[in-house]
């Protein structure tokens, strides 16, 4: 009977059996997947644990490791240092040398030291004598009279020959006054009245030949008196001494003018003869000449200090 039994569940319900194996296996897979999900779910963050434990742990590992490379690098950063301090070194060069460049600066202002201003500047200092620096130009006596002026040539020849004193400019034109001075008669340079400034005197035919032999005598002298410039030719001196000696020319006893750019002619206070009186002179040449003339001619006079007085 049991036999039957299952033989006739077996048999009518082939059907609703399968269907309902069916539906098991369908609700088992749905939940399988579920659980294989969530199992899934639960394992991949201790896998990303693990993962980041471990990538931490590479990246202390690293950063571990490149402690050693930054600890190297400070002796590469030590050693630059002193680098630096050599560097400096040439600092010190330089200013020692700077230090060393202002030490001439003394030597300098000995070799040009400010030489002192004369007490006379129209004075110059030629051996032991002291020279004006130009030719005389006045037209007064030391008293202060007037000395004549002859313009014409009957006026020179009437003065000299009458022996009064007289003064005139080259060719009577004033404006050679400025650079060659007058030019006077011997009368008027041995007028009582005085015709040097105060505190000078005429020089004697012995302060001329005393200032020839000092710059080396004739020959030597001239060219050391000589200006250098003015002279034609281009005949010039040196003017070592400075006395500037100016190719003035000079004025003849008949009134005429002579020799202008070639020729400078100087009196002395010392009379020759009767007529004539010492004279001194340079030309084209490099010699100072002496020699004698009638005390009518018109030449040019250089002053100087007496001896006696005291060099300024």
């Amino acid at each position: 009977m049991l036999s039957n039994f299952k033989s006739l569940n077996t048999s009518r319900y082939p059907d609703s059996l399968k269907n309902m194996n069916m539906k098991k296996t369908n609700q088992v897979i749905p939940l399988t997947a579920a659980f294989f999900l969530l199992l899934s779910i639960a394992i991949k963050p201790h896998n990303l644990g693990a993962q980041t434990k471990s990538t931490q742990t590479q990246t202390k590992t690293t950063q571990t490791g490149t402690k050693p490379a930054q600890t190297t690098t400070k002796p590469a950063q030590t050693t630059t240092k002193p680098a630096q301090s050599v560097q400096t070194k040439p600092k010190t060069t330089t200013s020692a040398a700077k230090s060393t460049q202002t030490k001439p600066k003394p030597v300098q202002k000995t070799v040009k030291p400010v030489p002192a201003k004369p007490a006379d500047a129209s004075a110059i200092k030629i051996g032991t004598q002291t020279w004006a620096k130009a030719n005389l130009n006045t037209v007064t006596f030391r008293n202060g009279d007037t000395i004549p002026e002859a313009k014409t040539n009957q006026e020179w020849v009437s003065a000299g020959e009458s022996g009064k004193p007289a003064w005139c400019w080259y060719n009577n034109d004033p404006k050679t006054g400025m650079k060659y001075g007058r030019l006077y008669n011997w009368y008027a340079v041995n007028d009582p009245r005085g015709l040097a400034p105060a505190g000078w005197t005429l020089p004697t035919d012995g302060d001329w030949t005393k200032l020839m032999f000092y710059l080396g005598g004739q020959q030597m002298a001239g060219k050391k008196l000589k200006s250098d410039s003015g002279w034609i030719d281009g005949n010039i001196g040196s003017n070592e001494s400075g006395f500037t000696g100016l190719p003035g020319g000079y004025r003849v006893e008949n009134g005429n003018f002579l020799n202008i750019g070639s020729i400078g002619t100087w009196w002395s206070a010392t009379e020759s003869k009767a007529q004539t009186a010492v004279d001194f002179y340079l030309s084209l040449s490099g010699s100072l000449g002496r020699s004698s003339n009638p005390k009518q001619r018109g030449e040019s006079v250089r002053c100087i200090k007496p001896q006696t007085s005291k060099i300024p």
